[in-house]
């Protein structure tokens, strides 16, 4: 069974992050200016894509339940 550190690292879009995360541009740009969302890598002028780790352990760190 793969695990995630076993599979390469794909680059998701826009419309994919903010399917995956619920939210909009905005908060992804003010979260990110502030430290607290990964950044985005750079393809090429004007097209960026995130980290598909990135995203997910982003969201997992939201995800976990507070005792």
């Amino acid at each position: 069974m793969e695990t995630t550190s076993d599979m390469p690292d794909r680059l998701l879009k826009w419309p994919v992050v903010r399917e995956r995360t619920t939210l909009s541009r905005t908060t992804v740009h003010d979260l990110r200016r502030k430290g607290q969302f990964p950044e985005p890598v750079k393809l090429l002028r004007g097209r960026v894509a995130w980290r598909e780790r990135d995203v997910q352990d982003w969201i997992a760190t939201r995800t976990k339940a507070t005792p």
